[in-house]
């Protein structure tokens, strides 16, 4: 199955599981791989099912079988006067039949050329392909899975510094209330503030809706509607492994050609491709049938005789030339796709790469001092602000700042765990490899 092909059915293949909560529960929290485990529980035999692993099984039950035998029988000399004159076992008066002639045959395909071993090993490069198509779509469906979980995370993340900046502007304007009711500080101050508060209490009910369209959409891709809302993701950020980052580009693009299971499948088509040539090549080899049989008949000299032959098609007039080019072409087509898909693997492992080095940086830079800097500013301005040593709009700067800060660094955060992920699927890597399942858990043999 092509790449177009995993696409245009992600949305009836991608996750379809259930879960039993507590009726009381309002939110349940999953990780990322409790989300993966349940997707590879509940739905290793849809993808199976739908990369056609069982046809391929079947298919080489099919190239692998022995013709059939064929047995024959023909009753002759069928007349209301049967062998009159007859000499045979002393003869037949005139008004006496000896009977009717009755032969029986046994006939036997032989397949030469190696025909069916070409066809056993074309086969067997088919389950193969099947197989890491098989791989592939969990390499593709995993991160798609992750992709939605990391962007509720991110919406949660969102809601929460929303919810944090609605309840400091609140501590704010009650103090202010105080000061504006004593003369420390101007009502139109007073009203600034008041109306960043109102500001951020709109920013969180957009952060909340934000939250219940990233569920939703997580849910669609889990296909758990009516659980929608009564999940959650919990912070967990994935740990960094060793996947051999550390080396070169090209040391890295070598490593992805050699693991990556969507080439592997295209190389397997190729080579079935040219067994398939090869096949076609040898029809022209005509197969054998070989007859043996025994024959009674009463109007013979010989009462009882066996016979033996064998027949065999001249190819005269067609030779299978329509079957080679047809073959020649599919297996052209074949390595070109292979090709087609080296040179995306390549760019997957550029990107990728590039993509990760930027967002492992920014995360670094912001937990090297940017998230205390922009803490400790606002808390600051707000101390000089209550000490009247600073006006009401380096407060609301200040706290601008600390949003956009805070903002930027979830997004980082985001994006650094999602180029994690994109780095091991641009390298066929098998992230937790404990929890991936395997074509031996399935229900395809």
């Amino acid at each position: 199955m092509t790449k177009k092909s995993i696409w245009s059915t992600a949305s009836i293949l991608l996750v379809s599981f259930l879960i039993t909560f507590n009726a009381q529960a309002q939110d349940q929290a999953l990780s990322v791989d409790e989300v993966l485990t349940l997707f590879y529980q509940r739905n290793l035999d849809l993808i199976a099912a739908q990369y056609n692993i069982d046809q391929s099984v079947a298919d080489a039950i099919i190239a692998s079988a022995i013709p059939n035998p064929t047995f024959g029988f023909q009753m002759l000399e069928l007349s209301r006067n049967l062998n009159n004159n007859s000499v045979a076992t002393g003869g037949c008066t005139q008004n006496t039949s000896c009977g009717p002639a009755q032969y029986y045959s046994f006939s036997q395909l032989i397949e030469v050329a190696g025909k069916r071993g070409l066809r056993i090993q074309s086969s067997g490069f088919a389950i193969q392909a099947a197989e890491s198509d098989f791989r592939d779509a969990i390499r593709i469906f995993s991160n798609m899975v992750r992709d939605g979980y990391y962007q509720l995370l991110q919406t949660q993340k969102n809601r929460w510094l929303a919810q944090e900046i609605v309840d400091h502007y609140q501590t704010v304007t009650k103090a202010n209330d105080l000061r504006m009711k004593s003369g420390d500080i101007a009502e139109s101050d007073f009203l600034r503030v008041k109306m960043e508060a109102l500001r951020a209490e709109s920013d969180l009910d957009n952060a909340q809706t934000a939250v219940t369209m990233a569920q939703a959409d997580l849910a669609v891709i889990l296909r758990w509607p009516e659980q929608s809302l009564q999940f959650e993701a919990k912070e967990e950020w994935p740990v960094v492994k060793d996947i051999d980052q550390q080396l070169s580009q090209d040391e890295l693009i070598n490593k992805a050609l050699q693991q990556r299971p969507d080439l592997q499948a295209d190389k397997l088509r190729a080579e079935q491709a040219d067994k398939q040539l090869e096949l076609a090549k040898r029809l022209k080899y005509p197969d054998v049938t070989v007859s043996a049989g025994y024959a009674r008949d009463p109007s013979n000299n010989a009462l009882n005789s066996g016979f033996v032959g064998f027949s065999v098609p001249l190819p005269l007039f067609y030779q299978y030339q329509g079957e080679t080019d047809k073959a020649n072409v599919n297996l052209s087509q074949s390595r070109l796709t292979a090709q087609q898909t080296e040179l995306g693997i390549r760019n997957d492992v550029v990107s990728a790469l590039a993509t990760w080095k930027s967002a492992d940086k920014i995360v670094s830079r912001f937990k090297e001092g940017l998230l205390d800097d922009a803490l400790a500013v606002r808390n600051s301005s707000e101390l000089a602000y209550n000490k009247g040593a600073t006006s009401v709009l380096d407060l609301i700067e200040a706290e601008r700042s600390y949003k956009n800060v805070m903002h930027d660094y979830y997004a980082a955060e985001i994006n650094r765990a999602n180029a994690y992920y994109d780095l091991e699927k641009s390298l066929g890597v098998e992230s937790n490899s404990d929890k991936t399942p395997s074509l031996k858990t399935t229900n395809t043999r």
